[in-house]
């Protein structure tokens, strides 16, 4: 089959690689009708090389068709339309019980003290081949994927259930969202999208997107949502306690990450490592502090007091530094973590089947494109251009 691997740092290319099976019992293969891009792929893409080898499959938002089941898989059948969640998890163990998906012991990657298996995610979370692929094994796939109706209706009302959707809806929840409240998005990209849409859908009062880029601020207001273009203001906090009385937000949802802009010293210390070898880099990223802190610091700084930042952005420095004085001094909340996908699909999927589209799922991908035409693709979400927002690849194209 053909498939995106990862050859280096900021090289990836479509190859031939062989099929998927069904490797044990709870296992099924899935043909793939839609893949997308995530930001997190980004990261690999740029900056997590060590954690790579060359011919990895990269991909972890999925869906398809069930081509082939394991003997013990009842949950789904040869045919079913379904989702597959990022996270790889049995369903059955104790963090699974608690709406941990992500924390899966069954699944859980000890070597490397990490928590669940992820698809099309490196070393640390297993080196699971992803799905920006044709096929796609999937592991306890009776606990994993979700049936999603055979209706018409395009893959992209139901795709970014695999990911970005409940990363944007746990944001949100961990945000402690109250009815009237105002909330802060820091970052545009998808999540940040969705995570604002979620935020007015579960009642804030108030929403502010703050991001530098014109297409995705002019996304973000298309869905009413307050925009601060950051290119604009000298100061980020500043312009956010100007809106909110002086006060600050009650939330800031941090949906940047490790490579925000304004962290120059960390910036370098990302391209230099990707140059490095992969024995020296990952001590480095599994040991320092390498990230890009901005965001981080702005969702503390602006945020009021007693109030809560919650953190979907992916950080990847073991000893980033962090405020701890203004973080105790303002008794803040922070929750942050992978998305636990199964927890949160019974409340999002009835949500995204109401034609009405509440959440706008429909408005956001901004390029489809063959599975083929992929590292092109990447290149361009990485560079922001041609108003790319979102990227969802077609490998039947």
């Amino acid at each position: 089959m053909r498939a995106l691997t990862w050859q280096g740092p900021e090289h990836v290319s479509v190859e031939d690689v062989p099929d998927p099976t069904v490797v044990e019992p709870t296992d099924a293969v899935v043909e793939v009708t839609s893949t997308a891009i995530c930001g997190s792929d980004l990261h690999l893409y740029s900056v997590l090389g060590a954690f790579l080898d060359p011919g990895d499959v990269l991909g972890h938002e999925t869906m398809g068709i069930v081509r082939e089941v394991g003997a013990e898989v009842t949950d789904v059948s040869v045919g079913d339309r379904v989702v597959v969640p990022f996270p790889i998890a049995c369903g059955r163990c104790r963090m699974c019980a608690r709406g941990l998906h992500s924390q899966c012991e069954t699944t859980q990657v000890r070597e490397h003290g990490s928590g669940a298996a992820l698809f099309g995610y490196t070393k640390l979370y297993g080196q699971v081949p992803g799905g920006q692929a044709e096929y796609l094994r999937v592991p306890h796939a009776g606990a994993g994927l979700v049936r999603v109706p055979d209706d018409g209706e395009p893959d992209e009302r139901y795709l970014y259930l695999s990911d970005i959707l409940p990363t944007a809806w746990q944001a949100v929840r961990y945000a402690q969202v109250e009815p009237g409240c105002a909330v802060v998005v820091l970052g545009l990209g998808p999540v940040g999208q969705l995570a604002a849409r979620v935020a007015r859908y579960l009642g804030a009062g108030r929403v502010i997107g703050v991001d530098r880029v014109p297409e995705r601020l002019a996304m973000a207001a298309r869905h009413e949502i307050e925009v601060i273009d950051e290119r604009e203001v000298d100061d980020v906090t500043a312009a956010l306690r100007d809106r909110t009385d002086g006060e600050g937000p009650d939330a800031v949802i941090d949906a940047v990450g490790m490579e925000a802009h304004g962290s120059p010293v960390a910036g370098v210390a990302h391209r230099a490592m990707a140059k490095l070898p992969d024995a020296v880099a990952a001590p480095l990223m599994e040991h320092a502090g390498v990230d890009r802190l901005a965001a981080l610091r702005t969702a503390i700084s602006a945020v009021r007091r007693g109030g809560t930042v919650s953190v979907s952005g992916v950080y990847g420095g073991a000893q980033d530094p962090l405020p701890l004085l203004e973080m105790f001094d303002k008794q803040l909340t922070v929750r942050m973590g992978q998305a636990n996908v199964h927890h949160w699909v019974d409340e999002l999927l009835p949500v995204v089947m109401d034609r009405e589209d509440p959440l706008g799922v429909l408005d956001l991908r901004t390029h489809r494109l063959p599975l083929e035409e992929a590292p092109a693709a990447y290149a361009m979400f990485q560079k922001k251009e041609d108003g790319c927002v979102k990227v969802v690849l077609d490998p039947r194209a």
